[in-house]
């Protein structure tokens, strides 16, 4: 089935594998907190267990370095497409609020990204993560 939107996730690619996992693990977060939209129907086995709804279409994952996240992070808020961010001061938090904070002290240019999500129509994402590599 092709989707008229997208979910992609970016990561950078020297980050350590556990970083890598928590960063994709946030912000697949903030594409699910963006919107009904994105999300399928819960779940429920054969024993009648229900589980929690996921998203309805796959989820692109790429890697990238510094400025190619930069540059797409550039191009999304160019295109006005829902994004999340994780930065590097991220790392040093541990809440909600705090994090928060760290984003908001930073202009957009100056922030130190390690990953980015956008959810949208198909053909924008496509041109925000234009000559990004899928994440081995």
């Amino acid at each position: 089935m092709r989707f008229d939107t997208k979910i992609g996730i970016v990561v950078r690619a020297d980050l350590a594998l556990w970083q890598k996992l928590n960063v994709t693990a946030f912000l697949a977060s903030g594409v699910a907190g963006g919107g009904p939209e994105a999300m399928g129907e819960p779940y429920a086995d054969g024993s009648g267990n229900h589980y929690l709804a996921m998203f309805r279409q796959p989820v692109l994952v790429y890697a990238a370095d510094g400025p190619g996240l930069a540059a797409a992070h550039a191009r999304a808020l160019a295109r006005g497409l829902e994004t999340a961010l994780y930065t590097e001061e991220l790392f040093k938090t541990d809440n909600d609020e705090d994090n928060r904070a760290a984003v908001r002290a930073v202009p957009a240019e100056e922030l130190r990204l390690v990953g980015l999500a956008v959810y949208g129509p198909r053909n924008g994402v496509d041109k925000v993560l234009k000559g990004l590599a899928l994440h081995p």
